[in-house]
């Protein structure tokens, strides 16, 4: 007669423990959110303006690197063409284009960091204070601001603006940009916050006792990260184009190289009636590929806030 071994207890709970564990650990996993840049990472588009924008970052800063020469260099050639001395050829001037070019970039890139930065700056505290206090006097005055500011024409005002300025420069050209363009993004974060500001974890910071900036800016705007991410990229990419549209009206500064200025100066000498085309065509392709890619961006900072949209 066979008689069959008797469980072990002690085994048995050690596997059951064992699978629980393994579970739990499952479970955890599955519920963990993605970090912010592997949702960013997850869009083809915004992976193409990633590398775009970084490339252009890194032209900026290694610029004395990169460039063969003095983008204020007058000693070539004047009107000559590509060689290995002069890799786009020589402006009217004698002129290195190339280094231009790779000099230009550090313009753009300081105006729509600092520009998008503080027109990001004014719409949050602005949008976000009129929202929490939704309904009283402190409301209706920011509204009634944020509302005559989105009526102004932008572009008359910042062209007179600068026009009439005693001294231009990269920091004016940056107020200017951020004061006028901080409206529309106000209105948003404004109609964000007017949605969260009666939610629990607030009810809850209220009760606590805590300041109302606190409660704004430490409780409620990590909840409008993608909506402030998306913000500065619009402010960033707004104050790049309008840069460079000042420059090309010669309202531009004078004293730095920049894309905007180089067409100016190539409308300025007739670059075209000279058979200068790669005068003109550079400056204009690098400043639309740029903006392109800035626009790229904004496809994986729609995915942090509409999870709908994720290719996954």
């Amino acid at each position: 007669m066979t008689t069959t071994p008797a469980s072990d207890p002690m085994r048995v709970g050690d596997v059951d423990q064992g699978q629980a564990t393994a579970a739990a650990e499952d479970v955890s996993d599955a519920q963990a959110p993605d970090a912010w840049w592997k949702i960013i990472w997850s869009s083809k588009k915004a992976r193409v303006g990633i590398v775009i924008v970084g490339v252009y970052i890194l032209l900026a800063v290694f610029a004395p690197l990169i460039a063969p020469h003095d983008p204020a260099n007058a000693d070539f050639v004047p009107l000559a063409g590509p060689s290995a001395e002069n890799w786009l050829g020589t402006t009217t001037n004698g002129q290195d284009i190339a280094s231009q070019l790779i000099y230009g970039s550090r313009v753009s890139m300081l105006v729509g960091l600092f520009g998008g930065v503080l027109a990001t700056l004014i719409a949050l505290l602005i949008g976000m204070v009129s929202g929490y206090a939704e309904g009283t006097l402190l409301d209706d005055g920011l509204t009634f601001v944020t509302n005559v500011a989105l009526v102004i024409p932008v572009l008359p005002l910042i062209i007179t603006l600068v026009a009439y300025a005693e001294t231009r420069g990269v920091g004016l050209i940056v107020a200017v940009i951020a004061i006028t363009s901080w409206a529309g993004a106000a209105r948003g974060k404004r109609s964000q916050i007017i949605t969260l500001r009666n939610r629990d974890f607030v009810t809850a910071a209220k009760f606590s006792g805590e300041s109302t900036f606190r409660i704004i800016f430490r409780e409620i705007m990590p909840n409008m990260t993608s909506l402030v991410a998306a913000g500065f990229v619009g402010a960033a990419t707004g104050a790049i184009g309008a840069e460079a549209g000042l420059a090309v009206l010669g309202l531009g500064d004078s004293r730095r190289v920049s894309w905007g200025t180089m067409l100016y100066q190539a409308d300025a000498q007739g670059a075209i009636a000279q058979g200068l085309f790669i005068w003109v065509f550079a400056p204009g392709l690098v400043l639309a590929l740029l903006i392109t890619a800035m626009s790229f961006l904004n496809f994986g900072v729609d995915l942090l806030s509409n999870p709908h949209l994720r290719e996954d």
